[in-house]
């Protein structure tokens, strides 16, 4: 061995006993670093040698690269913990076989990156002694290959299992452990949740009775028994989706409409617990208590009904999470009234400095933050003040009451004006001429008390005949009827007209309870949905429905006969538009099991087309609305149209439960609809073959003669 100086000699021992050393092999040389006489240590011995003069040896057997995220790993564990492992070395020669003062590294050569990535961030210096084993005697690529081959990976389950033991028996978070060992948090948290199955299922694991899949979703949730339950009542089909659902199917999703509208803030400060799946998109997770939940909505709901009816003063209020179509109580709206002169003004201004910044600020990129708000403040107070453009009648709202209700996208829904039977106003029945009764008291023209023996005498044939009889109801009868016909054949020579008789028939039965104000024998019978398909008054739809209806309720005149007026003043299209709304609410295209009503569904499917109504805007294919209600060949038809047919034979094999769920992640968003819900365009509708009209009915179908 080349002689050193007393200085290299001090430096070397400082760096040896300042240097991490583990399992230490042979005896530690001193290598010199002056390029004159390179020191060379003997095969087997240990050295501590500059990172600056180590290099990757030409017969290293990995030729593929090591990845950042191994480098980043192992520079994290050697800054924790130093190097657990010696690299394994041997001296470089020049061409003359002479040594060159460097080292070509055979095993370590991860370790010998990430020591040069510290080096880079000024974690270590250059020249940081690294220790190694010095090996001249085996061959480069044959140790290099033996250090890859001949070991054995630590099993996954030791290592969940270990991760957990870190962070209860020392107290580290994920964030800590991560640094300690060069991963993120999230794989951290990840291990941490598999190192907490069940030791029973981690066995299982470990036999091979469950796959990594399998046990990533036995990880959702930390109950040991609940995990071991499940994993008991298991069938053949061992599906990781399936396992997830078995475990969660007592938790409500954080996509629950229940849990939108609480919040998950407002549920764990109430002592509510989130289910986390770290391995899927569980899009919020599971909430672990449904009946915390239910009862904090309620809670919630109950606060906002007691507030709107103190600040209203309705009679009474009701929450419910779903809203109680079967009440059956009528329904009162609010009119329209003027607003105050103080009003007017107020919105007449904030209108004309809405529509002034809009001019101003028309095409700009992004708005200033001090006018970004007063277009906000603006509009809030637009807003407030259109509000008051209908109001409840005071009687109403002191015999009415509001349902407060959750709404299907997680909001609170306030429906106004419901009366209860009880106190509904007494209807006056008509009684001798002259009177009537109201709630069982006789009451005379002029408004008094009328007892008993106060009738009004009855007049005698002869005062009759001097003060005018009434018409007889034979002659009543055959003049009304002449005059029907005049307005018949009338009314069908000004379509302009009729359009307003037929709006005002179908208004007048549409939107005022037990009066008969219109002439025209139309009908308009609007069938309830409800029994026929579960939930559908809560959706989007119905709900879009209802908004129509109470906003042409609330323009309604408060008599009915002010109606006629009211729609002859409409312009047009506002006829039209009514005039459509009451039609709409007529539509009955419900096909039952025991009706036979093929014209029905026929019409139904043109005025489908002539709408050209799109479906897919309503109703989308799901477990629930469709795919869990049919045979497993009408789901495998389904996707086999709407994506493939491979797509279609991965799920061939799958029970029918799990087969219906994949297939609604398949389907979402392709625009699929089963045939009975899709519309045909117009043209093939009218050039399409005409099919056979059964004609054994006598003339069915066919117009019958005018009387």
């Amino acid at each position: 061995m080349a002689r050193t100086s007393k200085k290299t000699k001090a430096a070397t021992v400082a760096a040896v006993e300042g240097a991490a050393s583990v399992g230490e092999v042979g005896t530690v040389a001193e290598i010199a670093t002056s390029p004159e006489t390179p020191a060379v240590a003997a095969s087997g011995e240990t050295a501590f040698i500059p990172l600056n003069k180590l290099k990757k040896h030409p017969k290293n057997a990995r030729k593929t690269p090591h990845s950042e995220a191994s480098i980043e790993g192992k520079a994290a564990s050697i800054a924790a913990k130093g190097i657990l492992q010696n690299l394994v070395v041997e001296p470089e020669l020049d061409a003359e076989g002479q040594p060159t003062g460097f080292y070509l590294v055979s095993i370590g050569e991860g370790r010998r990156l990430a020591q040069l990535l510290r080096a880079k961030r000024k974690e270590i210096k250059k020249t940081e002694p690294i220790r190694c084993v010095i090996d001249t005697l085996n061959d480069a690529a044959e140790i290099s290959l033996d250090e890859n081959v001949t070991r054995e990976n630590l099993h996954p389950a030791d290592e969940y299992e270990r991760f957990r033991e870190l962070a209860e028996n020392r107290g580290w978070g994920a964030e800590e452990i991560a640094a300690r060992f060069g991963v993120t948090a999230h794989v951290v948290k990840q291990r941490l949740r598999l190192g907490a199955v069940s030791p029973k299922l981690m066995q299982v694991y470990r036999d091979g009775g469950l796959t990594l899949d399998q046990l990533m979703a036995f990880a959702i949730t930390e109950d040991h028994a609940r995990q071991e339950q499940v994993f008991a009542n298991l069938s053949y089909n061992r599906d990781p989706a399936q396992i997830r659902r078995d475990l969660t199917k007592a938790n409500v999703p954080a996509t629950d409409r229940r849990a939108i509208f609480i919040g998950a803030e407002a549920y764990i400060e109430a002592g509510g617990n989130i289910i986390r799946d770290l391995f899927t998109e569980d899009r919020g997770g599971f909430y672990e208590d449904a009946a915390l939940l239910d009862r904090l909505v309620m809670e919630k709901l109950e606060g906002i009904a007691f507030r709107v009816r103190g600040d209203e003063g309705w009679k009474w209020w009701e929450a419910h999470i779903d809203f109680p179509h079967a009440h059956g109580m009528r329904r009162v709206y609010p009119h329209s009234v003027e607003l105050s002169a103080e009003d007017a003004a107020d919105y007449a201004a904030a209108q004309e400095e809405y529509d002034r910044l809009s001019s101003e600020y028309e095409g700009a990129d992004e708005l200033p933050d001090d006018v970004d708000q007063r277009f906000g403040e603006l509009e809030a107070e637009i807003e407030h003040i259109d509000a008051k453009r209908h109001a409840y009648d005071l009687d109403d709202i002191t015999r009415s009451g509001v349902f407060v209700v959750l709404d299907h996208d997680g909001g609170a829904r306030i429906e106004r004006g419901f009366v209860r039977p009880e106190d509904e106003k007494p209807e006056a029945e008509e009684a001798s001429e002259g009177e009537t009764v109201i709630d069982g008291v006789r009451v005379n023209a002029d408004g008094e008390v009328v007892e008993d023996g106060d009738h009004v005498a009855e007049p005698d044939a002869e005062d009759e005949e001097e003060d005018g009889k009434p018409l007889s109801d034979i002659l009543v009868r055959d003049l009304t009827a002449h005059r029907t016909l005049g307005l018949r054949l009338a009314l069908g020579e000004q379509p302009d007209m009729a359009l307003i008789a037929v709006t005002h028939a179908l208004a007048a039965q549409t939107f005022y309870r037990g009066v008969d104000a219109h002439c025209l024998e139309i009908r308009p019978i609007s069938a309830s949905l409800g029994g026929h398909a579960d939930g559908i008054e809560d959706t989007a739809a119905a709900k879009a429905l209802a908004d129509r209806h109470a906003g042409w309720a609330a323009d309604m005149p408060r008599d009915v006969a002010d109606l006629w007026g009211f729609i002859a003043g409409l312009d047009h299209a506002s006829v039209m538009a009514l005039f459509a709304h009451c039609a709409s609410q007529t539509v009955d295209a419900v096909k039952l099991p025991w009706e036979r009503k093929p014209r029905v569904l026929e019409t139904a499917d043109k005025l489908a087309s002539a709408l050209a109504l799109d479906m897919t805007e309503h109703w989308t294919p799901t477990v629930r609305t469709y795919l869990g209600r049919v045979t497993k060949a009408l789901i495998l038809d389904a996707v086999r149209e709407a994506v493939s047919d491979e797509a279609a034979d991965r799920l061939a094999a799958m029970k029918k439960q799990p087969m219906a769920e994949a297939a609604e992640q398949l389907l979402a968003g392709t625009g699929w609809l089963p045939p009975l819900m899709r519309t045909t365009p117009v043209a093939e509708t009218e050039s399409g073959p005409v099919e056979d009209i059964d004609t054994t009915e006598g003339s069915e179908g066919f117009p019958e003669a005018a009387e």
